[in-house]
């Protein structure tokens, strides 16, 4: 019984493992997100604390909001090896041939991970109602607005209507008006972003082209791509590292190791964005085939080479490059 129930319990893991794996990004992003409107919460109840002054309640609150966020974004952006190898190869897209549309739907496709933690800091900022309550009340502009028909003193007391100081009941009573309009902003960035969300895709899956399972298939091949190439190339640095520190030890010369030229490296990390009609399905698949046809013209027997997507490594000369 111990037995049957141990082994369930391993099945029920591999279960999960493989849901995890085949699912990881999109658990990724609601991790982050959960994070980040965690620690704005925190931050907005210990570390944020309005001036309620006319001269700083507006940059400190823009400040609050924005920096954070942008930090964010950036840090998504950084810890992303794809938005690395984009980064890197931007300045050769002009003699790659890319098209500029292709260009910036890559550049949304990689960055738009970075993005969710930014909308969510900012978002929660706002429905949270403190840090646009803050802000509001040091604006010019939204004093003019609200202290329409009241007193003259509206406009002084204004700034101090977060800090619960105003004097006339009335001024304080606009703090309901900011957290209503601060809500209300909230709910409609999230729509927004949703609707934003929702256009782009329907706009890149109507450039792509293709059939669905067309377009599923390459984001499937484009990530199992992605994952061997990360696997070998930790494996074969390993080695080489491993090689090196014995040869140097022991005295001896090491093995030859086939690394690729840096031109391989900057063909293979060129964006490739999907089109139906292209008979290669990445940058990667286009370089090895391209070194597979050279490898068979300048053979003496030569002959056609016939094009597959998977193939052994023993069956295909020049593969151990990569």
């Amino acid at each position: 019984m111990a037995t049957t129930s141990w082994g369930s319990a391993i099945a029920r893991f591999g279960t999960v493992l493989a849901t995890y794996l085949k699912h990881h990004s999109k658990l990724g992003c609601g991790l982050a997100s959960l994070l980040t409107a965690s620690g704005e919460l925190i931050f907005s109840t210990v570390v944020f604390q309005c001036p309620c002054s006319a001269a700083w309640n507006l940059p400190y609150s823009l400040v609050f909001l924005l920096l954070p966020a942008l930090v964010f974004y950036l840090l998504g952006c950084v810890l992303r090896t794809r938005s690395l190898c984009l980064l890197c190869s931007c300045c050769r897209t002009r003699n790659a041939g890319i098209n500029r549309c292709d260009l910036c739907d890559e550049c949304c496709r990689v960055s738009g991970p970075a993005v969710v933690s930014s909308v969510t800091w900012v978002a929660v900022a706002l429905l949270g109602g403190a840090v646009y309550e803050c802000c509001a009340s040091g604006s010019t502009f939204k004093a003019d607005r609200l202290c329409v028909g009241r007193n003259s003193s509206c406009a002084a007391q204004l700034p101090l209507v977060p800090c619960r100081q105003a004097q006339d009941p009335l001024v304080q009573d606009l703090q309901k008006v900011l957290r209503a309009e601060s809500q209300v902003v909230g709910w409609s960035l999230i729509a927004a972003v949703i609707l934003l969300f929702l256009i782009f895709t329907c706009v890149s899956h109507h450039r792509a082209g293709g059939s669905s399972l067309q377009l599923k298939f390459w984001k499937i091949y484009s990530e199992e791509e992605h994952q061997c190439l990360r696997t070998q190339v930790t494996e074969r640095a390993t080695k080489l590292a491993d090689e090196n520190v014995r040869c140097f030890f022991e005295g001896s010369r090491p093995t030859g190791c086939n690394i690729p030229s840096m031109e391989r490296w900057q063909e293979i990390s060129s964006p490739y964005p999907f089109n139906p009609e292209d008979k290669y399905l990445s940058a990667l698949h286009r370089s090895v085939n391209e070194i597979q046809n050279r490898h068979t013209m300048n053979s003496p027997s030569g002959g056609e080479v016939v094009r597959t997507l998977c193939s052994d490594s023993s069956n295909v000369e020049g593969t151990d490059e990569l």
